[in-house]
């Protein structure tokens, strides 16, 4: 009796993640990796972040400087890490079935003038350079204006598009998308409850940034890159949310 106990548990825990992991290869198929940029876990450190991600079932990581290491490590997570704390970290990562796939060196907003010195590392370390659209007063608001920045530069650079904040400023995200067509190396998707500026975060496909028709963009233009939900509300229990918003994606795609 006990053994058939533990041979239906064992069933039931493969009937709640296989079917989550179908959903997992089918968007990597087409070249989407889902992550999680850890700034929607700010109220925790990185080590409990890897443990809430990694009961979501999510495989991908976009870490944010300044989070506390937590449990054994010491420090935050930023450039300044030692070479053992690094190792720590990884080590501590792939432990729990995730890789670490983008960060803040990776997804930024540079000066302009900084830009040939940029392009010139990008290509000596062969990385790809993601400009993220913060609201105003950032340089890189509007697409337009990031579109005009990157029409001479090489593929090493692109745009992490944050669909919210475009929405924020008035910007339909599918219209922006199209401006930035080809230059899309990732995304911070997030969908927001009003249109307004101070407008919060709400599940995909509930808000009024229309999800349904940017991932449709995304795949007319045969995008291929990482998906980062940043979730910016309830942040101390945001995992709740998080999980509809991976239950709407993979329904979706």
């Amino acid at each position: 009796m006990k053994n058939f106990a533990v041979i239906v548990f064992v069933l039931l825990l493969l009937s709640f993640s296989s079917p989550l992991q179908a959903q997992s290869e089918k968007a990597e198929k087409i070249g989407w990796l889902l992550s999680a940029q850890t700034y929607s876990f700010r109220a925790f450190s990185f080590t409990e972040t890897l443990d809430r991600m990694q009961k979501l079932g999510l495989k991908y990581a976009e870490v944010y400087f300044g989070q506390k290491l937590g449990g054994n490590l010491n420090g935050n997570m930023d450039y300044k890490m030692d070479t053992e704390t690094r190792l720590q970290v990884l080590k501590l990562t792939e432990s729990k079935g995730i890789k670490l796939i983008a960060c803040g060196v990776v997804v930024c907003e540079p000066k302009l003038d900084q830009f040939n010195y940029i392009e010139k590392q990008a290509a000596n370390f062969n990385i790809d350079i993601a400009i993220h659209n913060h609201p105003k007063p950032s340089t890189y608001w509007n697409p337009d204006e990031l579109a005009n920045v990157l029409k001479n530069k090489s593929s090493h650079f692109g745009s992490c598009a944050d669909v919210g904040h475009w929405k924020r400023m008035g910007i339909d995200p599918v219209e922006a998308l199209k401006k930035l067509d080809g230059r899309i190396k990732s995304l911070h998707l997030k969908d927001i409850e009003k249109n307004t500026p101070d407008s919060h975060d709400t599940v995909w496909g509930s808000g009024v940034c229309n999800m349904s028709a940017i991932l449709k963009e995304l795949k007319r233009q045969n995008f291929k890159g990482v998906v980062s939900i940043e979730y910016e509300f309830n942040m101390k229990n945001p995992d709740p949310d998080i999980q509809k918003c991976i239950h709407y994606f993979y329904q979706e795609i």
